[in-house]
């Protein structure tokens, strides 16, 4: 018997893109466990990694391609025979693999009943090209950016002319971004070590303490293992500043993991050597997350397992931070998925619970302190409709203008294809000492 042949580059693609579309795995946490236990030498992980994230990443626009040149629907082709043709259309319309290898290579991943209907619609697609979309309609947008079209219809409320440019940012690859870890290292030593290693850092225009990479394993960077740096980009590193932790204060927050900010917070915080910041979130294995990457930083922030719309924590705390779970889209350009995989009937459920979130959070803040809600989205049901209802239901808030790339606000959003960062929603508030409305 022949021995069973190991994986290759695109079987391991595949494997992600199945498990991303038919079973709803992240792919940022996927995509990096199959390439390690892969066995595939260097040049062949990272092009797994370029096909599954960009098949990922194209997906609305590959199906679009794909019906328009198939004898049958995306809905009913079989699992195992759309995701070859996905991966197939991806090399043919986005690389520069040659289209004879993109079919010949993605037909042998299928079983032999499925090879010949996968090897016609990927020759159809190869020899004939469907036209990109005509038209700024949002479903248009969507078939050339990937964003979904009811996404793309928000944007449009937003941003206006800007609509594809900031679809287009969602959909592309986020590069790498590091924030010096204060207590370690200085930031100006932090960029030397980068250049002394052939790196090109460039400074962000949104935290002083973060710089912009090409991209590439963080973890062979200098200083990695010192901690002298947390992988952070520079959109969260800006609700820190927001926040405005100062040494010696008492800072919580209440959703934590995986503990970027919190830990950011502790640097900053840490600088007196008083002072004392709190990281709580919903299970012990997500604040884990939190407790490894504390260590390898060498911060300790007091780690709290609640549910934070009944936080186990007492009040009179300086400065309290709700990152709340939202649709996350404004993280699409490292989990491509959140492009297409958000349901908008699901924004009324997610506004909900962020709501009772940040309620309940507003008890931990001592009068005079600081309330600070952020959500890496952009719909407007989890952001501004969110903080409108937060101050009608608690009278003892009023909004606070904080410093951002646009001028002084009350709320802050940041933008891919205007500030070069994920999508970020920042907004802050004071506590008074009167007594909450209700």
């Amino acid at each position: 018997m022949n021995p069973r042949p190991g994986p290759t580059a695109r079987s391991v693609a595949l494997e992600a893109i199945r498990r991303v579309v038919d079973e709803g795995a992240y792919s940022n946490l996927l995509v990096p466990a199959l390439l390690g236990r892969s066995g595939l030498d260097g040049r062949d992980r990272a092009f797994a990694a370029e096909l599954a994230y960009g098949t990922l990443r194209r997906l609305i626009p590959l199906d679009h391609a794909i019906e328009a040149r198939s004898s049958r629907p995306i809905a009913r082709m079989t699992p195992g025979a759309r995701n070859a043709i996905r991966l197939g259309a991806y090399q043919i319309a986005y690389t520069s693999v040659p289209a004879h290898a993109a079919v010949g290579e993605t037909v042998g991943l299928v079983g032999p009943r499925e090879r010949a209907f996968v090897n016609a619609v990927l020759r159809r697609v190869a020899d004939d090209p469907p036209p990109p979309a005509e038209g700024d309609d949002d479903d248009a947008v969507s078939h050339r950016t990937g964003l979904a079209p009811w996404a793309v219809r928000e944007l449009r409320r937003l941003v206006g002319a800007e609509t594809e440019a900031a679809a287009a940012a969602f959909a592309d690859r986020g590069g790498l971004c590091i924030r010096a870890n204060s207590p370690r290292v200085e930031i100006g030593s932090l960029i030397q070590a980068l250049r002394d290693d052939g790196r090109d850092p460039r400074p962000s225009s949104l935290d002083p303490e973060c710089v912009l990479l090409d991209g590439g394993d963080p973890t062979t960077l200098p200083g990695f293992r010192e901690g002298w740096f947390a992988i952070q980009d520079h959109a969260s590193a800006f609700v820190v500043r927001v926040l405005d932790p100062r040494p010696g204060e008492h800072i919580a927050d209440v959703c934590a993991a995986p503990g970027g900010k919190a830990l950011h917070a502790a640097a900053l915080v840490r600088a007196s050597g008083a002072g004392a910041v709190v990281a709580a979130d919903r299970s012990e294995r997500r604040v884990g997350l939190i407790r490894r990457q504390a260590r390898r930083l060498d911060l300790s922030p007091l780690l709290v397992v609640h549910d934070a719309t009944q936080p186990a924590l007492a009040h009179g705390f300086d400065r309290v931070l709700v990152d709340a779970p939202c649709s996350g889209i404004g993280s699409a350009r490292r989990r491509p998925e959140l492009l297409w995989r958000v349901d908008e009937n699901r924004l009324t459920t997610l506004a909900g619970r962020q709501l009772r979130l940040v309620e309940a959070a507003a008890d931990l803040v001592r009068p005079g302190g600081r309330l600070v809600y952020s959500v890496c989205t952009f719909p407007r049901a989890e952001t501004e409709a969110v903080c409108d209802a937060l101050l009608r239901s608690r009278g003892d808030l009023r909004p606070l203008a904080t410093a951002g790339p646009n001028g002084t606000s009350e709320r802050h959003r940041l933008w891919p294809h205007r500030d070069g960062s994920d999508g970020m929603f920042v907004a802050a508030f004071s506590r008074s000492s009167a007594i909450a409305a209700g």
